[in-house]
């Protein structure tokens, strides 16, 4: 086959869900053999849709998909995997409590009859050949997660994948980790794997690619040779406007120390010490940024300061006040707000847009007898949706028809309306496509100027950078640096971020 070959050719791609709502507008995308490929658009352009329909997960309503030439047409994953086509998802399909082995074995066995003590041969020979070296009789939720998602992609190459779908592939590694990932794609084109990688980042999409193809409200913008274009150029396709990446902001001045915590200790859901001895302080007008790798303690130290998760030992102080044991509502009485890592937890998906932006401050719309004053939360939904620029379709809508960049300003939205003195955000771009993440941003910044005291937790290293004014790296629950930005470089916070002292 002539190594500049079509890998994937998506013709005239419509596609029309049951309620009407236009995903695809005729998408044509077109990846050579052989060639990382990258797929930028905002939230909603159609970028899951498009690999959703390629890896045989939905039906197209009109149009053709050709794989090394053939018209294909696929009942299910399955015949896409017969084709070549692996697809690593952003949240991986592994069983935590079985071996490295164990999960590639059940993988395989799922479409050919095969042993365990075959499948160690073939995964040894595989290894030696990509480099993606992973131990075997390792139990997956011991691992790192850059070493789960190496299992990932080797339970696709183990099942012949010639085409790699890769879905934000970095969102969950520390620098170091993505260097290493970015070797082995490198290694796994020269061996003519062809990939598709899905990235909001576009500093790495610029590094890894050959070409990108930009969507955006369900057609494609352009398709462009990586070398010909710029960051700043990229995100203009995205959004149709000049979108400013870096974010410009004034020295803090900082005030008084709001928030002190001193020794803390908090379990996670296993009952294990998750957070072990965090000492930090947070002053008005600063953003203090929580730097590290996902599941290094972030979520339960945000609960325990938001009062959903208990403290097992420490103590939290607010304005000199002894927090450490009040109740949620209490904390926010006292100028505390909270906005979680998952808009799954922050919002209830089938309440009202109007229902959700009251769910934090309730008390602000209620009667004297405790019900709820509808005309008073229609207009506190409706100061949000101003102030923040929320499309909605309308105020009784469902949440869940909401894109994640409106989810995200929504929940954001309806805490800062409430004036808090301190704002504990985790991941508040994650996800997000430029448009939003420079909205969400800039907001902080606005925030932060205005005296309010930030709280960030971030696995975006960008984000942390550009944001914080001081920077805490931690690691399994405990900081391992505390410092300003300009002290850090990208090689420091990412062996930081690997638990080890720089």
């Amino acid at each position: 086959m002539n190594p500049r070959a079509s890998a994937v050719e998506m013709k005239n791609i419509v596609k029309i869900y049951p309620d009407g709502t236009i995903a695809l507008r005729g998408v044509n995308f077109n990846v050579m053999k052989g060639e990382i490929h990258g797929l930028l658009g905002e939230n909603g352009a159609g970028k899951t849709t498009l690999m959703r329909i390629l890896y045989g997960e939905i039906k197209p309503t009109r149009g053709e998909v050709r794989v090394f030439g053939k018209k294909v047409s696929f009942r299910g994953p399955w015949d896409a995997i017969r084709h070549g086509i692996g697809m690593v998802y952003q949240h991986f399909t592994l069983i935590p409590a079985f071996t490295v082995l164990e999960n590639l074995y059940l993988s395989l066995s799922a479409i050919e009859k095969v042993s365990l003590s075959d499948v160690e041969e073939r995964v040894k020979n595989l290894m030696e050949k990509t480099g993606l070296k992973v131990p075997l009789d390792a139990v997956i939720e011991d691992l790192p997660v850059g070493l789960q998602q190496r299992t990932e992609i080797l339970k696709a190459l183990l099942r012949n994948a010639k085409i790699l779908i890769l879905d934000e592939p970095t969102s969950v590694l520390t620098p170091i980790e993505v260097k290493e990932l970015f070797n082995i794609l490198r290694k796994l084109k020269d061996m003519g794997i062809t990939i598709i990688f899905i990235t909001h980042k576009l500093k790495e999409v610029k590094e890894i690619t050959d070409r990108i193809t930009v969507l955006r409200k369900g057609k494609v913008v352009e398709t462009v040779n990586t070398h010909e274009v710029t960051e700043v150029d990229l995100a203009k396709m995205m959004v149709g406007r000049e979108v400013f990446l870096k974010i410009e902001k004034s020295p803090p001045k900082i005030g008084k120390k709001v928030l002190v915590i001193e020794d803390l200790w908090v379990k996670d859901d296993r009952g294990l010490d998750a957070v072990k001895g965090i000492s930090l302080e947070l002053h008005e007008g600063e953003i203090l940024g929580i730097a590290g790798v996902q599941g290094n303690g972030q979520k339960e130290l945000a609960e325990a300061l938001a009062g959903i998760r208990p403290i097992i030992k420490g103590r939290v102080l607010v304005y000199g006040k002894d927090i450490t044991h009040l109740s949620t509502a209490e904390r926010y009485r006292l100028g505390l707000a909270y906005v979680p890592d998952s808009r799954t937890i922050g919002l209830i998906y089938d309440m009202t847009v109007t229902e959700n932006s009251v769910l934090t401050n309730l008390s602000t719309v209620l009667s004297k007898l405790m019900r709820i004053l509808w005309n008073r939360a229609r207009s506190v939904a409706s100061k949000i949706v101003n102030e923040f620029s929320i499309i909605i379709p309308s105020y009784d809508s469902p949440v869940r028809y909401l894109s994640g960049g409106n989810q995200q300003k929504l929940m954001v939205g309806r805490e800062i309306i409430r004036e808090p003195k301190i704002f504990i955000i985790s991941e508040p771009t994650h996800g997000l496509d430029v448009n939003a993440t420079e909205f969400i941003r800039k907001l902080l910044i606005k925030l932060r100027d205005r005296g309010k005291a930030i709280l960030l937790i971030s696995t975006d290293l960008d984000e942390i950078l550009q944001l914080s004014d001081r920077i805490a790296v931690i690691y399994e629950g405990k900081i391992m640096a505390v410092g300003r930005p300009e002290e850090f470089t990208l090689e420091r916070l990412g062996l930081l971020m690997g638990g080890v002292r720089a």
